[in-house]
């Protein structure tokens, strides 16, 4: 083949006849899935009927119109009606010349088409017999891959064609095609079609889309997901754990921090006169202190609590006092005065418990301050969760009280905090018709049993179980969650002694953790101590490098020694439950920048605590003041009595030499 001046490709005089000219619209074009090449060249590639891309998934259809008469007729008169410009779709199969061994299609001549798109009245060139020609038969809308070539064959548009590419419905039964050579030829295995999806359509479930029926069942479930907490394998999965141990005498608590013991608590029967935070009075002013502005309250206990001036409710109208903000406590309260009251802090050694007139009552979602305009919601919500809460409170605030949602309130339906509310509300009714009856002294309302108390405390969505030893408390625990928060009544377990054959402390570890935590001396990672005394008026913890030795220098021994005993002096004073003032001797590290991030890790650990802290800087001194919320009487004091012999101090004087 040759070419003209203007680009258009000629016919040889001896060259393979050209396609006939066919004006039936239903003929396929001969560049059907075919991409076409550059107009400057010409090349054997954009051939649809090329000897080498043989195809053998051809349609019955096609082999039908390659069998019928007359179109094996008209392909003997082609030469003679092509124009002289019209691509030609290949060589007869028959007629085609050998091509040396090593060369390409193009360079032997096997090749005659232009690049450019054949007339209308074009139709490909078929051998008669019924076989369709080594191109493959056009109207399948494919291609077929050279030898050696593993491309996927896809089905592409006809040029001109604006609509996009449609994927074969089924790979189509392969059709044996005896290959037209002068040399012998490997048979060609039949391609396989691979049929993606397009590329606006999800890749289904293996990308993980979800579906409209998935998205709408996450939207309405995602907030009882949300309380009821995460799961692993069919298992709760959370950061706490809690085991309750009954004995007759006492009931133990114990609250591990993945395996390790953070806080502990004992309750015993007893403890109506030691273990009374919370509880509501009905109180006698014995006498008011206007030098210590208190009063003593006789509440029914061995000893009278004390009321300061600052927790002291009065009316404005009762006051005698122009200002009511300077008006003192002997105006306030007079003795014989019967008030209601309640009890915000333990009595502790030889101090009664201290009381207020703010009385509060706390439910599982909110805090109802009876008689107040207080409204508060827990900081440690996220800012869109507290205006959800904030709407639903001014729906649900009771008349004449205060609300304060506590951060169990995450999560929680209009429903839950209404019916949180109305408990409350009737509580309190109850408490103020039990309060007019008597004018003695006397208890109105007790706080639950310690379990019940610090599961509806402390149990959240990141206690993975709550394990009970005593089949009562368990009853009682799990239908106090099942009212206010059913979505966390399967963590609440039984656990049975006599199956399991172990006491409930020793399986779970807490029994050699709490021997430990009674020792002075706690031991470090790295072979540091901490010494830990406490006296009367506050605790000295003082940190040790120990067998702690280091690698590099003493510097960083030191830092990395500290940087240990900020973490474990923060779960000593949770798990001794450690009150009042702090000192913490740490080593002393002469980099500035050592020291502050000591504190920081330091203030790190303590924010896991729920009780108050207040923390200062690292001294020069290599000294750590602070302060933590005193409730109750700590671990070594619940867990010991007063030595008979050296009254505590811990040493026996030698009578003989005084």
């Amino acid at each position: 083949m040759s070419e003209t001046s203007a680009g258009q490709p000629t016919a040889e005089p001896n060259g393979p006849p050209s396609a006939p000219a066919s004006s039936d619209p239903g003929t396929a074009n001969v560049l059907d899935g075919v991409d076409p090449a550059p107009s400057d060249t010409a090349s054997s590639s954009d051939t649809a009927s090329s000897s080498d891309t043989a195809s053998s998934s051809d349609t019955p259809a096609s082999i039908d119109t390659a069998a019928s008469s007359d179109t094996a007729a008209s392909s003997d008169t082609a030469s003679a009606d092509a124009p002289a410009g019209a691509a030609r779709p290949g060589p007869n199969p028959r007629r085609r010349r050998k091509r040396p061994s090593g060369t390409r299609p193009d360079a032997a001549g096997d090749s005659d088409t232009s690049s450019e798109s054949p007339g209308e009245d074009e139709t490909p060139t078929v051998v008669a017999g019924g076989t369709d020609p080594p191109g493959g038969s056009p109207e399948n809308g494919a291609t077929s891959p050279k030898v050696g070539d593993r491309r996927p064959t896809m089905e592409r548009p006809r040029i001109g064609d604006t609509r996009p590419a449609r994927l074969p419905v089924a790979p189509v039964a392969p059709v044996p095609v005896t290959p037209v050579a002068t040399r012998a030829a490997k048979p060609v295995a039949a391609p396989v079609v691979t049929a993606r999806a397009p590329a606006t359509e999800p890749d289904g479930d293996e990308d993980g889309a979800e579906t409209a029926e998935t998205a709408e069942s996450k939207a309405s479930g995602g907030r009882s997901r949300r309380r009821s907490g995460r799961e692993r394998r069919g298992r709760p999965v959370g950061r706490y754990l809690m085991c309750v141990h009954v004995r007759p005498h006492a009931t133990q608590i114990a609250v591990l921090e993945g395996r390790t013991l953070v806080e502990h608590y004992v309750s015993r029967a007893s403890d109506d006169a030691t273990q009374i935070d919370g509880n509501i009075y009905r109180g006698r002013v014995q006498n008011v202190l206007p030098g210590m502005e208190a009063a003593f309250i006789d509440i029914g206990t061995p000893k009278n609590a004390v009321l300061y001036r600052g927790d002291v409710r009065y009316d404005v109208e009762d006051v005698e006092t122009a200002k009511s903000s300077s008006a003192r406590i002997e105006e306030m309260l007079h003795p014989g005065q019967v008030i209601l009251c309640q009890v915000t802090k333990n009595p502790i050694g030889a101090k009664g418990a201290r009381l207020t007139q703010e009385v509060s009552l706390p439910g599982r979602f909110v805090v109802m301050v009876p008689n107040s305009t207080a409204f508060g919601i827990s900081k440690r919500l996220d800012d869109n969760e507290r205006k959800r809460l904030r709407r639903i409170v001014d729906e649900v605030r009771p008349a004449g009280h205060g609300l304060i949602v506590r951060t169990a309130a995450e999560g929680a339906s209009q429903d839950e905090l209404r019916h949180d509310v109305e408990r409350l509300v009737a509580l309190w009714a109850a408490i103020e018709a039990e309060a007019n009856r008597s004018n003695a002294p006397g208890l109105l309302y007790r706080e639950p049993d310690l379990a019940v108390r610090i599961v509806r405390e402390e149990f959240n969505r990141e206690y993975r179980n709550v394990v009970i030893d005593d089949e009562s408390l368990y009853a009682q625990v799990r239908d106090y969650i099942s009212q206010v928060n059913p979505e966390l009544v399967d963590r609440v377990e039984y656990y049975d002694p006599v199956v399991e054959n172990l006491p409930i402390f020793e399986r779970f570890h807490v029994h050699e953790q709490l021997h430990k935590a009674l020792d002075r001396k706690v031991w470090l990672p790295s072979g540091g101590s901490l010494i830990i005394e406490r006296t009367e008026a506050l605790t000295v913890i003082d940190v040790n490098t120990g067998k702690n030795v280091g690698k590099s220098n003493l510097e960083e021994t030191v830092y990395r020694n500290n940087l240990e005993a900020a973490e474990e002096i923060a779960r000593q004073l949770r798990l001794r439950d450690i009150g009042g003032i702090i000192v913490i001797d740490f080593i002393d590290m002469e980099i500035r920048d050592n020291r502050d991030r000591v504190s920081a890790a330091l203030r790190s650990a303590l924010a896991r605590d729920k009780t108050r802290t207040q923390i200062f800087d690292i001294s020069e001194l290599g000294l750590v003041e602070m302060t933590r919320k005193r409730v109750s009487e700590g671990l070594v004091e619940s867990l010991s009595t007063v030595c008979t012999v050296c009254g505590g101090r811990g040493i026996v004087l030698d009578d003989s030499l005084l």
